[in-house]
């Protein structure tokens, strides 16, 4: 325990088990180097690729990415995480990611090209059921990755009005309302034909939101209107340096707390860019490259102070920190350690 009997920090790493990863990992945060040390291990659910907390970071949710697609939740009270019940259908195949909103778990099933909402009981677990699934349509001129939707994120949007989810077969993002558990889609923005747009945040104003393109390495700056539930591109920057020499797969993008900095992390080159908003926020200018310490960087956390930066390896099975300069944003390798098939990491 810390001082003041706070539990020390925890970061909680997901993995694919179907890979060699050992499920749900928890390790204790060093607050003065970033450093993790693994603590424990659960391997009760398959594929525990993206993991979210609740609001009172008490119950952990991770998604079964899996063909028939499921979400678990575990509660995190002590150094290892213990499962609520059964993981519960989502009635969506390789559910990618998952966020909390009003109430309900809601999944990207990016298998199936679909949104997911499953209710929250009293006390954090899941109820038996979904309530609600959302399936997109479209398509896009990337074949074959295009060939039909492919929802890769869903999260809320700072008001906590509107839910937000990234569809990387059909080039857009759509707006989603959730009303007495149903989803129904508000808006969805047409971005550039072929990009395939991937992962979406906002910066601390909320009022622009940067979306991770992975089929082209660049990141498009939009104006995001809580109002209206409204989202219009501006602009789009890249993520890299000139033409790639091999493969380019971005697949993370964290902003810092004050905005100042957005780090984006690309597969197949192995990297971690750094980028700088203008004043207004409309316009991001790529500064650094670094490498991202292992091989396919398949997502970035940043940890609540601002001051580390981790990216999980998926191939090279470890997760690697960093130490953000604060002046230019550039981070600084510190150390890793291991995590085999690591997919994400979030902070207790």
């Amino acid at each position: 325990m810390a001082e003041g009997g706070r539990r020390q920090q925890r970061a909680f790493i997901g993995s694919f088990t179907a890979a060699g990863g050992h499920g749900v990992l928890t390790a204790a945060v060093d607050p003065g180097s970033g450093a993790l040390t693994v603590l424990s291990a659960v391997d009760g659910v398959p594929d525990p690729s993206y993991l979210a907390l609740s609001p009172e970071r008490d119950v952990l949710y991770a998604v079964s990415e899996t063909a028939d697609g499921a979400v678990a939740a575990y509660r995190v009270h002590g150094d290892k995480p213990e499962l609520t019940g059964p993981p519960v259908p989502v009635g969506g195949s390789g559910p990618t990611h998952l966020s909390v909103f009003a109430g309900h778990v809601l999944t990207a099933n990016y298998g199936s090209g679909s949104v997911t909402a499953v209710p929250v009981r009293p006390g954090g677990g899941l109820a038996g059921a979904a309530s609600s699934v959302l399936q997109h349509t479209g398509s896009g001129p990337h074949t074959p990755r295009q060939q039909g939707p492919h929802a890769h994120q869903v999260q809320p949007d700072p008001s906590g009005r509107w839910a937000v989810s990234v569809d990387l077969g059909t080039d857009s993002v759509r707006v989603c309302a959730l009303d007495g558990g149903t989803l129904t889609l508000h808006r969805e923005i047409a971005l550039r034909p072929g990009s395939g747009p991937r992962h979406l945040v906002f910066p601390p104003r909320g009022e622009h939101a940067y979306v991770l393109n992975e089929l082209a390495p660049t990141v498009t700056v939009c104006r995001w209107d809580a109002a209206e539930g409204g989202l219009r591109p501006v602009g789009e920057t890249p993520v890299l340096s000139g033409v790639p020499d091999g493969d380019a797969y971005p697949s993370g993008i964290v902003v810092s707390p004050d905005g100042r900095f957005v780090w984006t992390a690309t597969r197949g080159q192995d990297v971690v860019s750094v980028l700088t908003p203008d004043a207004v926020g409309e316009g991001l200018r790529l500064v650094a490259t670094v490498p991202c310490g292992g091989t396919w960087p398949r997502a970035l956390a940043l940890d609540p102070s601002g001051r580390f930066l981790y990216a999980a390896n998926e191939r090279s099975g470890d997760v690697t920190w960093f130490a953000v300069d604060p002046d230019s944003g550039v981070p600084r390798r510190g150390g890793s350690v291991e995590a085999p098939a690591a997919s994400c990491v979030v902070f207790g």
